[in-house]
């Protein structure tokens, strides 16, 4: 008759058939589970809400901001921004912006000099880029958000740069101006937050228009 196992032995192959137990339902059979109803209920928001152009083509999501800016022949020059586009807000997230490997803000306070000296050349050159005066240039067109990659802009920014845009692609003004407006998104849920403009969405319905 086989002797049997000692108490600490058998407590350790109990913790050992728990383990695997327990590896199988949550480490392999829940996260199955919860990724198939996330790619039948939610396929959109699960891969990532991705936003595709008339041709099909992913060109971004409508989670992520990018900047829309003139092609460089030299990769050292600085960026410049497409009079063409609309434009986000500024991005701390990587030496460019908008990198979403890098996401994070500047972490400055409003006493840091450096931060309301840069907030005073942003207005002066959005000013001059969008050909509007300096003091009306929106909160949001001067700081960049906690993320660095927020989507979304503001309606006034968003109808500063009508003018601009439709000069750019030789539009009546009134027609960009409508286009703003029927892109302007509510509230969440009717009270959270402040209403937006998402500017990749805004974009391409520009491109529509030719």
């Amino acid at each position: 008759m086989a002797k049997p196992l000692p108490a600490l032995v058998r407590l350790h192959l109990t913790g050992l058939r728990i383990l695997l137990v327990f590896t199988v339902v949550c480490g392999i059979a829940y996260p199955l589970v919860i990724t198939g109803l996330a790619q039948v209920a939610f396929s959109g928001q699960a891969n990532g809400s991705l936003v595709k152009d008339a041709n099909g083509t992913v060109v971004g999501s409508s989670l992520l901001g990018q900047n829309f800016v003139l092609r460089r022949i030299d990769p050292k020059a600085p960026q410049l921004p497409d009079p063409r586009w609309f434009q986000p807000r500024p991005s701390a997230a990587g030496s460019d912006g908008y990198d979403p490997t890098a996401s994070g803000a500047t972490n400055l306070g409003p006493n840091d000099t450096g931060l309301t000296r840069t907030i005073k050349l942003r207005r002066l050159a959005l000013a001059l880029f969008d050909g509007v005066a300096p003091a009306s240039v929106p909160a949001d067109a001067l700081t960049s958000s906690g993320s660095g990659l927020d989507p979304d802009i503001s309606p006034a920014y968003a109808y500063e740069q009508v003018n601009r845009v439709a000069r750019a692609r030789r539009l009546a003004p009134a027609r960009v101006r409508s286009l703003v407006a029927s892109n302007i998104r509510g509230r969440s849920l009717g009270f959270l937050g402040q209403q937006r403009v998402d500017v990749l969405t805004l974009n391409l319905a520009l491109a529509r228009l030719g």
